[in-house]
């Protein structure tokens, strides 16, 4: 499954983070790192992220980087993966010499920041016993359907968009997995056991049910059932007119769960539109277009109090019911 937390508080920097779990392990990932969005997570949270992915570096995004880096600048106990837009490999270049490295022949920590770059994906390494001064060339490869990142646990693909130059959205699936089904298993007088994860796995040619050794192959067929995984988008940023509309509405189809911003009021779309920002009935008329299950809004701006946010989310839901604010927000 998909585990979505919301970062941040109203009208301040919002982050998302997601832990997709398949019962075995764990691939854990953070969307954006602004100011003080790790203020509530503890320690060991922070040094379990896989992945950090970065919409863009507005300040507002990338401003609580330092906390995220400064806990895991020297981790080895896990990989060190940024991901965002263009530019992204010499932004973090500049983040990462932004200290004066002392005892570096001591330190073994690597990060590899990759760029997504329109049709491909360009990567660099660096290194914490180089004090960070090299941005070694790791190589570039295409960048199929946006998909640039894949997992046991998750498949992530990149949506490009518009805000004053490119800005990232990102979708995260779960692949789909097998289920068993109880009203086959009765059907047939088995009860389940640890046979079921053989079954599951595929491999063996013949499972052991009750004493019993029975064809696999066959009882795969009977009793496990695809099941669609969870799903979910993360929108922060980004300029949303009709045309926009008509070109994410398929990329973003049934999505369980939709995370965009709501940046300016229903009466303020002619500013929305100058800043490259989305009104709250456009994120409204977005999630409904793509069937979405639900839609959270995010990123709040402080130009407007808690009852113009109140309004918002009356007249969102009118357009689309299964609107809300992250539940630990009001």
């Amino acid at each position: 499954m998909l585990q979505a937390h919301v970062l941040g508080l109203p009208s301040h920097d919002n982050a998302l983070l997601v832990t997709a779990d398949s019962g075995q392990r764990q691939t854990r990932l953070l969307l954006d790192c602004g100011a003080g969005v790790l203020d509530s997570l503890p320690i060991s949270d922070i040094l379990s992220i896989d992945h950090l992915l970065f919409s863009h570096f507005h300040m507002d995004h990338v401003g609580g980087f330092d906390a995220y880096f400064r806990l895991n600048f020297d981790r080895t106990e896990r990989e060190n993966h940024v991901w965002g837009p263009p530019g992204s490999i010499e932004v973090l270049s500049h983040r990462f010499q932004g200290y004066l490295w002392n005892l570096r022949a001591e330190l073994r920590g690597v990060w590899h920041v990759h760029e997504l770059d329109g049709p491909r994906v360009r990567s660099a390494r660096f290194e914490a016993r180089e004090g960070f001064q090299t941005a070694h060339d790791a190589g570039e490869r295409p960048l199929t359907a946006g998909l640039f990142l894949q997992t046991t646990e998750v498949e992530v693909r990149a949506l490009t968009l518009s805000h004053h130059g490119v800005s990232l959205g990102y979708l995260l699936n779960e692949p789909a997995r097998l289920a068993v089904s109880k009203e086959a298993l009765r059907a047939l007088g088995l009860k389940g056991g640890p046979w079921l994860n053989d079954l599951k796995t595929g491999q063996a040619a013949t499972v052991t049910v009750n004493g019993t050794e029975l064809e696999a192959e066959e009882l795969r067929a009977n009793l496990l059932k695809p099941v669609p995984g969870d799903s979910l988008a993360y929108l922060s940023d980004f300029l949303l007119d009709e045309a926009e509309l008509t070109r994410l509405t398929p990329l973003l189809a049934g999505v369980q769960t939709l995370y965009a911003e709501a940046q300016y009021a229903p009466e303020d779309t002619a500013r929305a539109a100058k800043n490259h920002h989305t009104t709250v009935l456009q994120v409204a008329e977005l999630a409904r277009r793509a069937g979405a299950g639900q839609l959270q809004l995010l990123h709040l701006s402080r130009r407007y109090s808690p009852s113009d946010w109140a309004r918002w989310l009356a007249l969102a839901r009118e357009v689309y019911p299964n609107t809300a604010y992250p539940a630990h927000w009001f």
